[in-house]
């Protein structure tokens, strides 16, 4: 298993690197410096504070932590559609928070594919028509959209659904046609809420089986879950607590255990504290 130590600079490490350093390998997609996001309500609430990540071209990032820990909060800065308090995120290049809304609508169109535990399908569309969404406002013709929309239900096993609505189809199917709406535009980022969390065990082992092929073909895929065992289809597991990075774990290739990570005083301890993430790039 593969060791990792403090994220300092003081030594190599090639799981955390210092805030703002580059991944060795791959282009960087998605980097978050120094970011705060602060709601005001009754009380200021930092639902994220100081956090700085980068991913890597190809990289696959599980992130976990208990509710209110800032997941959600991560995912809408990562996919463009909140911005930060203080900080930066660059998305694709491009400083989200210098965007206005109708760009950050465009870039999130063209870079991220969103993946959601409710699946969001247009009910009365059928499975095809609701994997051809995205391309109507990416302007391609008709013919194109539905031939490109039948190749991606193909590549996720429901090239004989391509009529059915979604009341037609079990919950598996469902996420899948959801899956290949997200991969439709061919975006940079995968981002995935919670994707197995309303399908069966069996149905939920099929879909993070099915993310893996897509690691496999080359996508970058940001992934938030719960669950353990989901998290371990990753290549690390970043660890978030009350708006922080509480530490951050990579995961043995092919056995799907964890590996350890080092806070130098006991090496099975299972994150680092008091890091902050960046992709090591694959």
């Amino acid at each position: 298993m593969t060791d990792a130590t403090d994220a300092t600079g003081t030594g190599p490490d090639p799981t955390v690197a210092s805030p703002g350093s580059e991944p060795e390998d791959g282009e960087t997609v998605v980097e978050l410096a120094d970011v705060t996001r602060t709601y005001e309500g009754g009380a200021t609430v930092d639902a994220l504070s100081n956090v700085s990540l980068t991913l890597s071209e190809g990289s696959y990032t599980a992130v976990m932590g208990p509710s209110g820990s800032g997941k959600s909060t991560l995912l809408n800065l990562v996919g463009g559609l909140d911005t930060p308090t203080a900080g930066t995120v660059r998305l694709d290049g491009q400083d989200v928070d210098a965007l206005s809304e109708a760009e950050r609508a465009r870039v999130r169109g063209r870079t991220v594919g969103f993946v959601f535990q409710t699946f969001n399908l247009m009910p009365r569309l059928t499975a095809v028509e609701n994997v051809a969404l995205p391309l109507v406002f990416q302007g391609w013709r008709r013919s194109d959209r539905r031939e490109r929309a039948e190749e991606l239900l193909a590549d996720v096993g429901l090239g004989d659904r391509l009529d059915h609505q979604p009341t037609e189809l079990s919950g598996g199917q469902r996420q899948r046609v959801a899956i290949a709406r997200a991969l439709a535009a061919d975006p940079a980022l995968l981002l995935a809420d919670e994707p197995t969390g309303n399908v069966d065990t069996e149905t939920g082992e099929r879909i993070m089986a099915l993310f893996e092929e897509l690691h496999d073909a080359g996508n970058t895929i940001l992934l938030v879950t719960h669950e353990r065992h989901t998290a371990e289809h990753a290549d690390r597991i970043v660890h978030f607590r009350d708006g922080e990075i509480e530490g951050v774990e990579t995961v043995a290739a092919e056995t799907g255990t964890d590996s350890d990570t080092e806070t130098g005083t006991d090496p099975d301890t299972e994150t680092d504290t008091n890091v902050n993430a960046d992709s090591e790039g694959e």
